[in-house]
C-alpha cells in the first residue's frame, strides 16, 4: 500500500468514523455488533487500498458496505433454541429479563426477505431520481446529517434541500407502494 493511499484511508477513517458508527448503531441491536460491523467496513477499505483512488464517493461506498454488513448480520442470526432457554438471563441487578425469551419476529425468514426486497426497491428508486434529490435524501436519512449541515456542504438553502428531499420521498413512497401491492397480491 502506498503512502498516499495510507493517508487517504487515515483521513477517511477519521472523517467518517462517528457518522458511520451512528448509522450502523441505529440499525443493529447492540453496540458490540455495531463496533464489529464498523471494524469490518474499515477492514474492507484497507483491503481495496490499492484501488482507493478509483472510489468516486468514498462516503457512499463506506455506507453501502455498512448496509451490506448489516444485512449479512441479520442473515447470520439464528433464532433462540428451546434447549438454550435453561440459561436464565439477568440484568445487572440480578432480575430476570423476560424479553430475553421473547422471539424477535423481525428475524424470521419472511421478514428478512421483505426487508431485503424493500432495500432493493429503495436502492433502485434512488438511482432513478435526480442526483440532487438522491444526495439530500442519503445525507439526511443514511448519513444522519441535518439540513443545516447539508446546506453548509452543498451551498444550497435549507428550503431547497427540504424541497428536494420531499420530491425524493414522494417518488420512493410510490416505488415502495408498488412493492407493497405486489406483496399483498393486489
Amino acid at each position: 500500500m502506498s503512502t498516499s493511499n495510507e493517508i487517504v484511508i487515515s483521513k477517511t477513517v477519521a472523517k467518517e468514523q462517528n457518522r458511520l458508527f451512528n448509522f450502523i448503531r441505529k440499525r443493529v441491536k447492540s453496540t458490540l455488533d455495531a463496533e464489529d460491523i464498523l471494524q469490518d467496513v474499515f477492514y474492507q477499505l484497507v483491503r481495496v487500498s490499492e484501488d482507493v483512488n478509483t472510489i468516486e464517493k468514498m462516503s457512499a461506498w463506506l455506507f453501502q458496505v455498512a448496509r451490506n454488513r448489516i444485512t449479512d448480520l441479520y442473515r447470520k442470526k439464528k433464532s433462540l433454541n428451546f434447549s438454550d432457554m435453561n440459561n436464565v438471563a439477568t440484568d445487572d441487578e440480578g432480575s430476570l429479563q423476560f424479553e430475553a425469551y421473547i422471539p424477535d419476529l423481525n428475524d424470521l425468514p419472511d421478514a428478512l426477505l421483505t426487508r431485503e426486497m424493500v432495500w432493493e426497491v429503495l436502492e433502485e428508486g434512488l438511482t432513478e431520481i435526480p442526483v440532487e434529490q438522491r444526495d439530500v435524501f442519503t445525507m439526511h436519512e443514511f448519513d444522519d446529517l441535518s439540513f443545516k449541515e447539508i446546506a453548509e456542504l452543498t451551498g444550497e438553502t435549507v428550503n431547497t434541500l427540504i424541497s428536494r428531499k420531499r420530491y425524493a420521498i414522494l417518488y420512493l413512497r410510490k416505488k415502495l407502494s408498488e412493492l407493497y401491492n405486489e406483496i399483498l397480491g393486489e
